[in-house]
């Protein structure tokens, strides 16, 4: 069941138990090396990114503006994720839900992002595994309105979470530093302190790959409003 119906909407959280595992990856970009052994408390994220559904009760009930692409036909069926959010917008949503609920709503870390998208394998390439993603049917977009599919499609990974590696790319907490990996604590990383970029995650309709990488990273200046950026929730 897509969630976001109750006023306000409640989002469908799943439990990632505490635990360590190995982040980054030592034959993709340079930015994800070294590989390193992380260890991250346990907290609650999203079983689907933010849908339209949801962002519209957020815009109806506070009069924030609706992003760009909000009205278009292959971005506005209510069970899509939604677009266009900057990562300012997205911290705004999850100020306003915790608001509403009395709960400490937030974008999840990088570290905690790729712990909930690895889904327990360890060191593995996707979310499922290390089958190649030209052998899965599901392409992340939608192929007769264009835009990513709807929240849920695929079927989901170890923890019970969809779309993690496909659909959109999604807004993490942390700034983002090309060579983070270098420096990074051992325990419940949060990022750099100060930076001109805000970390990403997750695959991207728009450019027409099928899947990305648990452990790939991308960035943002804050305030930029892309067609395939979104976003997920974490509470501690």
């Amino acid at each position: 069941m897509i969630p976001g119906k109750q006023t306000p909407p409640v989002p469908d959280m799943v439990l990632i138990p505490e635990g360590s595992f190995l982040m980054g990856s030592g034959e993709g970009q340079e930015n994800e090396r070294p590989v390193h052994r992380v260890w991250v408390d346990r907290f609650w994220i999203g079983r689907f990114p933010v849908t339209n559904l949801e962002y519209g009760t957020f815009i109806e009930k506070t009069g924030f503006p609706a992003p760009p692409f909000w009205t278009e036909p292959m971005f506005s069926d209510p069970a899509k994720p939604v677009v266009g959010v900057s990562w300012n917008d997205a911290v705004e949503y999850c100020d306003w839900l915790t608001q509403c609920t009395k709960q400490n709503f937030r974008l999840p870390t990088e570290a905690e992002r790729e712990r909930a998208a690895r889904g327990g394998k360890e060191g593995r390439r996707y979310p499922w595994g290390d089958e190649p993603p030209w052998e899965r049917p599901y392409a992340g977009y939608d192929a007769t309105t264009g835009g990513p599919q709807p929240v849920g499609v695929d079927e989901p990974n170890d923890f019970a979470l969809y779309d993690m590696s496909e659909g959109v790319h999604e807004w993490c907490s942390d700034y983002y530093d090309y060579a983070y990996y270098r420096y990074s604590p051992e325990k419940n990383p949060q990022g750099p302190s100060s930076g001109k970029r805000r970390a990403s995650r997750g695959g991207s309709w728009r450019h027409r790959i099928k899947f990305s990488r648990c452990a790939a990273r991308s960035s943002l200046p804050p305030g930029f409003r892309y067609a395939d950026y979104g976003f997920r929730l974490a509470l501690s």
